[in-house]
């Protein structure tokens, strides 16, 4: 159950011949593939491209009627040996997954298949999660595209720029025999707009026709002596035929060209930032019309060198815009300048931060550095925006209010990402934190994905996070028998099925450890949108769900298995742990952690309880509380839990000062707080309480009796109290 249906937007997939399209990025380029004849698709979910999986997945009947197929990889190298039907046949094959880890993964599959080389049109859309936004690490796709040799496209962030991407992609990929890469930014794959529409093709050579008509071509197995041709292939003839499709096709645009001398170079996906930075500093206007001239690199690799040359010629100076380092883009012109014998200037990370998301301040900023520099006149007498001013020294502002809210902001501690509330993984670091009371630290080797929130307060476990599903191999070198305690590794479900199984369990098993793999089963691939995985509990009409994880770490060799089905409940959890940390028994030991991401569970119980709501029918809600007159104010519940729902509020008796716990609306009723309260002995100040809509007959005598009787204790202790103040 993805965190995003696209049940009513797919309709649009079916526009035909000259209808406008009217929607958002994704589902653009989706458009875009079904229009290309593209024969197959396959990818990995993740930021900021989980959403093509989504809608895929929601168009399949779609896909179907046009002969595509379609399916989820196991992972980004699955993806990209997908691809291999395109090295033989003249099938368009498309694959998505998030760069740069999703990339990392495929890195051994794209070389593969760069080196080989393709016959039908082969692209990877990859979704560029760099910058502030990003939850990775800070890398950028254009090595791989230039280790590999593999094009690589970054497209204007509007709608028909992309959608022309897409459809030039598999033209340049078939022109030139080689893969190529596709890059949209977070921004680009959720922009809005519109274009208009070409008919839907049908695949004119179909899996059907390769299957039952096998071709093979030795020279485009990655094989010596094969494999020597192919990197002389890739210098005398594809290089070649990739720089004329790009120039005869005119993938790279030019804006006001000759307008002035000096210029502008940027990543296509650069070109909305940096127009509204010009349009700010009055020198563009909403409309794209520059007042500079502008070189916008919609293929970022290869690099044309003749339209470099055109470009700078009769020019002093030009800035590159390149987001992210190092910069490859800015080296490889001041290779080319020199080497055609143009005296033009290079400028870009001396004006532009060398690393960092070029953000809209930060362009505003370098750009009005440039220009000052250079064409000072322009900005002479012009209004212009702060953050384009020059430098002036900080200081504490004189306005007293303005100065005492400055003071409170700087002491003011950023939020750090957190758990959502109610998820089930809450409860089972807790329970390590029980644990490590009664047996000590242990070494804790965390995994990719929401469990990574643990390393955060209010946890604060883990160590260290090697990639997706290498929890258990990052304690592989502590694999050691000269000490009785074990280490812990911690993995989910998605990570399991990605990685895990093989490259974790199967190592463990193999080289007999004696730790401890924690597997958090919440039921969807969950930090990337709430997709099924294999063991999912839902049925998936179109994939294969309910495979047990416990099973699967069976069948490669695990004896100690133990599997809690409900997380919530921290004293199981934490006796299971402690069994598994202090059992005699040798060998690799694996919990698995079971209870439904809170998330995707209210994304499907929410609606169902609205709807009876509304037909009149009972439905039950439970809540927590906090009783103010019996909470000691020791917070222990918060620093165990750290639940979005438990704050603090002030203590009702006058004589204590201590603010004391309460749990606000968000709560979903998970019981976590109650459970923590009793597994760690904290205090009985929890209650639980029952929200009745619809309340049958029975449910308003019961509500009727306890009120009666509340009122009454209640009215007996208040003129016991005022006897005794008397």
């Amino acid at each position: 159950m993805a965190e995003r249906s696209f049940a009513n937007e797919v309709g649009k997939l079916r526009l035909g011949e000259g209808e406008e399209f009217r929607g958002e990025g994704i589902l653009a380029v989706t458009k875009a593939l079904l229009q290309s004849g593209v024969s197959y698709v396959a990818g990995y979910q993740g930021a900021p491209i989980s959403h093509l999986m989504d809608v895929l997945t929601d168009a399949n009947d779609i896909l179907a009627e046009l002969g595509v197929h379609f399916e989820h990889s196991a992972s980004e190298a699955t993806a990209t040996a997908t691809l291999a039907a395109s090295v033989n046949y003249p099938l368009r094959g498309a694959v998505t997954f998030k760069s740069t880890v999703g990339t990392n993964v495929a890195s051994d599959a794209l070389a593969n298949l760069a080196s080989g080389g393709v016959t039908g049109g082969a692209l990877l859309i990859v979704g560029e999660d760099y910058g502030e936004g990003s939850s990775i690490m800070q890398e950028r796709s254009h090595a791989f595209a230039m280790k590999s040799q593999v094009w690589l496209l970054d497209p204007r962030p509007n709608l028909e720029s992309m959608v022309r991407a897409v459809e030039q992609g598999f033209e340049l990929s078939e022109a030139s025999n080689t893969p190529v890469m596709l890059q949209l930014r977070i921004r680009a794959c959720h922009v809005h707009g519109r274009f208009k529409t070409r008919a839907n093709k049908r695949p004119g050579y179909t899996l059907k026709d390769a299957i039952e008509n096998p071709e093979r071509d030795v020279n485009r197995i990655v094989l010596p002596p094969a494999s020597y041709l192919h990197e002389q292939e890739k210098i005398a003839k594809r290089w070649p035929a990739a720089v004329r499709y790009i120039v005869d096709h005119g993938l790279n645009e030019f804006f006001a060209a000759d307008a002035r001398d000096v210029g502008i170079v940027m990543q296509g996906g650069m070109y909305n930032g940096v127009l509204r930075a010009l349009e700010l500093l009055g020198l563009a206007d909403p409309f794209g019309r520059s007042q500079i001239p502008l070189y916008v690199l919609n293929v970022t690799y290869p690099l044309v060198d003749e339209e470099f040359v055109r470009f700078c010629a009769g020019k002093r100076s030009i800035l590159i815009v390149e987001e992210g380092q190092p910069d490859y883009i800015e080296q490889a012109v001041h290779a080319i300048l020199r080497r055609a014998d143009l005296n033009t200037r290079v400028h870009g990370k001396d004006v532009l931060p060398m690393a960092g998301e070029y953000t809209g301040g930060v362009l505003l900023k370098g750009l009005a550095e440039y220009l000052r520099r250079y064409e000072p006149a322009l900005l002479d007498g012009r209004p212009l925006p702060r953050a384009a001013r020059s430098a002036a020294p900080a200081r504490m502002p004189d306005n007293p209010k303005a100065f005492a809210i400055q003071r409170a902001a700087d002491q003011v501690q950023g939020r750090p990402p957190s758990f959502c509330t109610g998820c089930p993984e809450r409860p089972i670091f807790t329970a390590i934190k029980l644990v490590e009371r009664e047996l000590g630290r242990h070494h804790i080797s965390c995994d990719i994905g929401c469990h990574l929130f643990s390393v955060l307060p209010p946890f604060n476990l883990g160590a260290t996070t090697m990639g997706y599903g290498l929890g258990w191999a990052g304690a592989s070198a502590l694999n050691t028998r000269e000490t009785s305690r074990r280490t812990i590794s911690i993995m989910g479900d998605g990570g399991f099925w990605h990685n895990g199984l093989t490259s974790g369990v199967g190592n463990a098993v193999f080289n007999e450890t004696d730790n401890v793999l924690l597997v958090v089963d919440n039921g969807y691939s969950a930090a990337t949108g709430g997709q099924d995985v294999l063991s999912s509990k839902a049925e998936n009409p179109i994939r294969s769900t309910n495979n047990p994880i416990e099973k699967a770490v069976r069948g490669v060799g695990v004896k100690w298995v133990r599997t809690v089905t409900r997380t919530y409940s921290v004293a199981q959890m934490r006796d299971t742990l402690r069994e598994a940390l202090t059992t005699p028994e040798k060998g690799p030991k694996v919990v698995v952690a079971q209870s439904e991401c809170m998330l995707n569970k209210q994304r499907r119980v929410k609606p169902l309880m609205r709807k009876m709501i509304g037909e009149g029918k009972r439905v039950v809600r439970e809540r927590f509380g906090v009783d103010p007159d019996t909470c000691t104010g020791d917070h222990s519940c918060i620093r165990l839990s750290g639940c979005p729902s438990l704050t603090i509020r002030d203590n009702p008796d006058p004589l204590r000062t201590d603010p004391v716990a309460a749990v606000v609306d968000s709560c979903v009723g998970c019981g976590l707080c109650g459970e923590v309260s009793h597994a760690a002995v904290l205090c009985p100040s929890f209650y639980r309480a029952e929200i009745i809509n619809n309340p049958s007959a029975w449910d308003k005598f019961r509500a009727r009796i306890r009120k009666a009787v509340i009122g009454a204790l209640q009215r007996r202790i208040d003129r016991r109290l005022e006897g005794l103040a008397a």
